[in-house]
């Protein structure tokens, strides 16, 4: 409780604007003018902006995937691009962040809206409170993938227990499992005849069929990474999924920021606000995107430089810094376009990953409603048509050789990896783990390894859980063969 007295006034503000559209705040079947009482509703609302943050972010001390997908690389200070994680407490950050803060608030959403007894009434009603309890379970299932995710084995059975200041951790393949259980069964208790949280829910504004397709997209993506794993049940899985899932950009999971502080996209807050230059695109991206002719780089980019070595003669180009390297952002294109507005939106999951994730299967021979060049195709300009293109500019950049499916170089995996890699710019840890999983595209070197192996496979685990959870550190550390960041997960077989 004491948690909740101290975030009151900050969830009171952010319901106030988010949800300006309504002023029926007894719908919350609350008593807001108590600073003891937090509603359900509200704790919820400050979750998921806590879980959009956590994505969005690119300050170091918290979400350093952009860096690490080699999206961007660092200006003056490289240690992150170099994989020193340890300097900032990287880790710890990221658990805590996870555990302390955006889990256990949406714990305790449950619990509070849990213990209310449904009047029957209208707003109030037994179905309404399922539709609540059933899309929290579906963002911490997504919340506890990404954790798995960054780590391997983590605290889950017996996490967010304050009481237990040691959680013993699960096995990661185990806690997958569980995890789609979990969907199916927040899926089953989905209605979509009854109201939800309204204008609470940052998202999707309530809307359960668009809670139905987030849950089915959620099982695709959950199913993309046990392919090599367990290919039976990643198959059963997707193939059960992909029908339900997003069928336009219009499902996308997006969180819609304000146009003022303290609401405003984390991005904007750590590019502009911030009025420091610690970061330009990366020549890995900027490289294989101008190579493609994408035309997503007016979009992603900014400030083309003159590449030309020619007196009197100027050939602009977009160039990336060196990854790993110091960099004078004057030599530099920089980071572009929408991604500095303050209402630029935070990504969770979207349609053109959902179709990426299914060409994948196709590509395996799963029946997912497409073969894979219509599921490829389909991802790109879904992906351009996202980023303000247009359907004929989506169309010549697939009638381009080096990007059709049918002419582009390579093995599947290099000809989706690194198109699904380009697409999921912004969200570092998802092409991090595309990279992970596909080994594709090939990335640059830092400075500081001898050799491509070295670059990280996951985060190790934090300093904290080493020294107060030593005997359950030291067990799962060695379940997944040494708590290394080359380390792979139990899902990275290749």
């Amino acid at each position: 409780m004491e948690i909740m007295k101290k975030k009151y006034l900050i969830l009171f503000v952010l319901i106030a604007f988010f949800a300006s559209c309504t002023d029926k705040f007894e719908e919350f079947n609350t008593d807001v003018k108590s600073p003891t009482i937090v509603p359900g509703e509200s704790l919820f609302s400050y979750a998921q902006k806590e879980l959009s943050d956590q994505i969005s972010s690119t300050n170091v001390n918290l979400n350093v995937w952009k860096l690490f997908a080699q999206y961007w690389t660092e200006t003056t200070y490289t240690d992150e691009a170099n994989y020193d994680i340890i300097n900032r407490s990287i880790p710890d950050y990221t658990f805590r962040e996870y555990y302390a803060g955006i889990l256990k608030d949406f714990s305790e959403a449950q619990k509070l809206i849990e213990a209310r007894t449904p009047t029957g009434s209208v707003g109030d009603g037994p179905k309404e409170k399922a539709n609540k309890l059933a899309i929290i379970e579906l963002l911490t299932v997504y919340s506890y993938q990404n954790l798995v995710d960054v780590f391997g084995n983590i605290p889950y059975t017996e996490a967010l227990d304050i009481t237990n200041i040691a959680p013993k951790y699960d096995d990661a393949f185990t806690i997958y499992e569980d995890l789609l259980s979990r969907i199916d069964a927040a899926l089953s208790n989905l209605d979509a005849s009854a109201a939800s949280f309204g204008a609470a829910d940052l998202y999707y504004a309530g809307n359960i069929e668009s809670w139905k397709k987030f849950g089915n997209s959620l099982k695709v993506k959950l199913a993309v990474n046990l392919t090599d794993y367990d290919e039976t049940l990643s198959q059963s899985v997707m193939e059960a999924a992909a029908p339900l899932a997003f069928t336009s950009n219009a499902d996308n999971a997006l969180m819609k920021y304000s146009s003022s502080s303290p609401n405003t996209n984390t991005l904007y807050e750590d590019l502009v606000l911030s009025g420091r230059d610690d970061f330009v695109p990366a020549n890995t991206i900027i490289d294989i995107m101008n190579t493609l002719g994408d035309p997503r780089m007016d979009q992603y980019f900014a400030d083309k430089i003159d590449t030309s070595s020619e007196a009197g003669v100027e050939k602009l180009a977009y160039v990336g810094g060196v990854y790993g390297v110091p960099s004078d952002v004057a030599d530099y294109s920089h980071i572009g376009g929408t991604i500095f507005l303050p209402t630029f939106h935070g990504i969770l999951l979207t349609y053109d990953e959902v179709l990426f994730y299914l060409a994948e299967g196709a590509a395996r021979g799963f029946s997912v409603g497409g073969t894979v060049d219509e599921l490829y195709d389909a991802a790109i300009t879904a992906s351009i048509l996202s980023w303000g293109g247009t359907a004929a500019l989506a169309t010549a950049y697939l009638a381009k050789p080096d990007v059709a499916y049918a002419t582009a170089a390579g093995t599947w995996q290099e000809k989706i990896g690194t198109q699904e890699w380009i697409a999921h710019y912004t969200r570092g840890l998802e092409g991090y783990t595309s990279w992970r999983r596909l080994d594709f595209p090939v990335l640059n070197m830092s400075p500081t390894i001898s050799s491509y192996s070295e670059i990280p496979k996951r985060f190790t685990y934090p300093v904290n859980e080493q020294t107060l959870n030593k005997a359950n550190y030291t067990s799962a550390s060695a379940a997944i063969g040494g708590d290394l960041l080359t380390t792979k997960l139990f899902w990275d077989k290749f």
